[in-house]
């Protein structure tokens, strides 16, 4: 992979994580007040590491593949 398609890739995985991560760690907060930061960040990764990999890995791979590689779509 080259160093354009890693950036388009890293490019569209920060706009697509960065809201699940908003929204995870809004409602664990809320759902553990006076939680320790370790024992909220416990409970947050396992279920972000579950998002990224079966949802939003996935789903920009098969809707933005051509465009992270880098190739154009054919004419249909």
């Amino acid at each position: 992979m080259s160093i354009f398609a890693r950036a388009r890739m890293a490019l569209l995985m920060s706009f697509a994580v960065y809201p699940v991560v908003v929204i995870y760690a809004t409602l664990i907060g809320a759902m553990t007040p006076g939680w320790e930061f370790w024992q909220r960040s416990l409970i947050l990764v396992p279920f972000m590491a579950t998002t990224i990999v079966f949802f939003i890995v996935p789903f920009i791979q098969t809707r933005f593949g051509a465009f992270i590689a880098g190739k154009k779509r054919a004419a249909a």
